[in-house]
This record gives structure tokens, C-alpha cells and sequence, in this order.
């Protein structure tokens, strides 16, 4: 089942889909229902309809270099807008070949800084308020090395146009991490418990993004309803799930590849997409068509359709994915690279990023849909001056006399 949440526009309106790609049965089970579009239309200018198409093309790029990357039959699910406002928060920091490079791989060429960060800003917020019966919560954060000067407009940036939460932590403290994921859980509501093991010498700074997201149907399923179904793995065995079911006018559109269904949360604003391939087409060949003009003729394609039978598993998983490997071959490399220039964060331009870390959780019931994601973004030094030594793993140890240099005790500590 693989799954990705992104941004689409239909009609001027803007709706953040939560999409969830999965293999179902759609057969019959009566309720009737009203599905008046409750939606509501909100106005974008030129920079931030390019904004978010841009979140689009670059959400779907990275969505099949995951698919890509993983087994066949791995639950896949990441969050394309935690991730690119991660990067964005880091772009700020970035200069020259490097700043390019993040343009081209989030696809913000055309727009200026400001135009980014304003477009950003204004996304963030309206994203969070456009639909009341639906939850969506977007932090970010900055973490940096109390001992480490970093550039006061980089922070001061992402203060305003990001709301990012800025500390200086001693991140020697090993408290500094428990600090971090403290954070992390208290704006994903406790679903992404932790999203740094452990800091290293190297590690100057953490940016993170956090989105929780929490939609109940518009349509909700009777759970008296829901009863174990079989559901077919592309390996042609299958699996008994619960599945929910329920009978209605849904938006719905049909080719020879596949069925796609949307089912939308509160007043509409928020909907979750099924693309559901035929029975004899390979899910990953439907990933590989998926860019931003397929994305668009699907979603244009989406038509009020009466008695739609849905029958949708109940499911509930986490997914963990380190991004390094991928953002590079989208031509994020010099970045990860000691080419990398982030002498907006600090003059002496010696960082780079270490890793992109992305975390997520997603469960779909009756009542509606909880999710969140976690991207953390961690900048390294590119060298240490002088010598770290950490005993932090087990290790031999020897008592000597000086002059004759004779061992009169020597162990191995193996555990505390």
C-alpha cells in the first residue's frame, strides 16, 4: 500500500489531499448520501499558485524515487510538504551553485527568496485554518550548538516566514536529544515519539518540520458495517483485513489503468484520493506514470458519481525513510558534499548536510484519518579540530607500571 500526502489545486480551490494508494474491492453496502461540496474557495496569487504547483512536481518526483527504492510489497508514506519545508528552512542558509541546487530540486526556479519564503508563509497559514472540522498542525524548529555562531538573519528568517521555534542547546548534554524529541512528539501528538538517536561532534543543527493531521469523513463509515474481507497482495496470495464499506455520491473517475476515488474529510476542504490500478496492471508501472500532467488529468477527471459501492481496509502503519540517497540523485548532491556552501548560516562556509530524515505515521478507520510526519534536516561540520574521543561503546582497559612498562591489570568493560 503506498501512500503519499501532497498538494493539488482544482478548480481555484486549494486542497491538501492525503493520499493513500491501495490496493481495494469496491462492491455494495446501502446508505445513501448528500455530498453537497462544502469546500471552501480561497484566493492564491501568481507566486504561490506557482508555489504549490511546484510542491506538486516535486512531491511526485520524490514519491517514485521512493517507490523506486523500496521492496515491491513495503508500505510506503512520506509527507512531500514536511519535507520541502524542511529544505526550505535550509535553502536560506544556502548561497551560489549550492542555493541553485535547492531551486532546481524543489522546483523554485522563477521565484526569488522573498517570493519563496512570503509564498511559504501564506501556504503554512492557510493550510492550518482553511477548514475547521479538520486538524492540520505545521511546526518547524531550529536547534543549533550553544558553542557555534550561526548568522542572526538566517535564524531571524526563518523566525518570521517559517515560525520556526529557535534554541541553543548544549549538545554535549546528552539531555539535548530527549529536548528535541520532546518536541517532536508534543506536535505530531505522540505518533513520531523521536526523531534523533543520537548528536554527534560534527552536528551543528537540526532544522525539523512536524505535521499532525486529524480528518473525520464528511461521510463517516458505519463501523457495525465493517467486517473481515480478503485483500490480495501483488504476489497473489492474500490476507483477511477488516474492511469498512459504505454506499454514496463520491467524486470518482475510471480509465483502463485505473479507478480513482476521493472520499473528503470535514467540509471538504481536505479529501483523501484512492487511485486503485485494474487487476492485471503492476502498481509500480502506475507509479511510473505519475508526474505533474497526469497528476492534473486525473484529478480533472474527477466527476460526481451516484451509488459508488466502497468497500477500504482499516489500516494503521509507521514508515521511516533517510533521504540522503535520494535527494542527491534529484541533484541535491553538492549539498551533502564538502563543495556545499552555507555561509548564510555561518562565514567560514565549513557545513554541509548529513542527513534528511524523514518519519511517518498514518491511520484510516471509520471516523476519518490521523497522520503525521517529521523531516529533520541535520547540518554537519565538514572537519573537527582536534581530537574527540568517546567511550561510548565497549572497550579494553590496562593498569601498567611506567618503568617497566609491565600490564598489572587489564580488562574489557562490555557493559555498564
Amino acid at each position: 500500500m503506498m501512500d503519499l500526502v501532497f498538494l493539488y489545486i482544482k478548480k481555484k480551490t486549494i486542497i491538501v489531499g492525503l493520499l493513500v494508494f491501495a490496493y481495494i474491492s469496491i462492491v455494495s453496502c446501502e446508505k445513501k448520501i448528500d455530498t453537497q461540496d462544502g469546500s471552501t474557495d480561497v484566493e492564491f496569487n501568481l507566486k504561490e499558485l506557482a508555489l504549490v504547483e511546484s510542491g506538486n512536481e516535486f512531491g511526485l518526483d520524490l514519491f517514485k524515487r521512493t517507490v523506486q527504492n523500496e521492496a515491491t510489497d513495503k508500505n510506503i508514506f512520506v509527507s512531500p510538504t514536511s519535507i520541502s519545508i524542511a529544505l526550505a528552512m535550509t535553502y536560506n542558509g544556502a548561497d551560489e551553485e549550492t542555493k541553485l541546487a535547492f531551486e532546481n530540486v524543489l522546483k523554485l526556479n522563477g521565484l526569488t527568496v522573498d517570493e519563496i519564503n512570503l509564498s511559504y508563509q501564506s501556504l503554512i497559514n492557510i493550510l492550518t485554518t482553511i477548514d475547521n472540522d479538520v486538524l492540520l498542525k505545521i511546526a518547524n524548529s531550529i536547534w543549533y550548538r550553544d558553542t557555534y555562531f550561526v548568522e542572526p538573519n538566517f535564524l531571524d528568517v526563518n523566525s518570521t516566514y517559517y515560525n520556526a521555534e529557535v534554541s541553543a542547546l548544549n549538545f554535549e548534554n546528552p539531555q539535548s536529544v530527549d529536548i528535541i524529541n520532546d518536541w517532536v512528539s508534543q506536535n505530531t501528538n505522540d505518533l513520531i515519539p523521536e526523531i534523533v538517536d543520537e548528536i554527534s561532534p560534527n552536528t551543528i543543527m537540526f532544522l525539523i518540520n512536524a505535521i499532525y493531521f486529524k480528518g473525520t469523513w464528511t461521510y463517516e463509515f458505519d463501523i457495525d458495517n465493517t467486517f473481515e474481507s480478503p485483500f490480495y497482495l501483488q504476489n497473489g496470495n492474500s490476507v483477511s483485513v477488516p474492511t469498512m464499506n459504505q454506499t454514496g455520491e463520491f467524486n470518482y473517475f475510471a480509465n483502463e489503468q485505473i479507478e480513482i476515488l476521493e472520499l473528503p474529510y470535514g467540509n471538504a476542504n481536505y479529501s483523501m484520493l484512492i487511485i486503485l490500478p485494474k487487476p492485471e496492471i503492476h502498481i509500480d508501472s502506475i507509479v511510473s506514470l505519475m508526474d505533474e500532467n497526469v497528476w492534473e488529468e486525473w484529478i480533472n477527471n474527477l466527476l460526481p458519481t451516484e451509488d459508488v459501492h466502497v468497500y477500504l481496509p482499516r489500516f494503521k502503519f509507521e514508515y521511516e525513510k533517510t533521504l540522503n540517497e535520494i535527494l542527491i540523485d534529484m541533484g541535491l548532491g553538492i549539498a551533502f558534499s564538502g563543495a556545499a556552501n552555507f555561509s548564510k548560516i555561518n562565514p567560514n562556509n565549513e557545513l554541509f548536510i548529513s542527513k534528511v530524515k524523514h518519519k511517518s505515521f498514518i491511520e484510516v478507520n471509520e471516523e476519518g484519518t490521523e497522520a503525521a510526519a517529521v523531516t529533520s534536516v541535520e547540518i554537519n561540520l565538514t572537519s573537527v579540530n582536534g581530537v574527540y574521543f568517546n567511550a561510548n561503546r565497549p572497550f579494553i582497559f590496562a593498569i601498567k607500571e611506567a618503568n617497566s612498562k609491565a600490564i598489572v591489570f587489564i580488562g574489557k568493560f562490555a557493559k555498564p
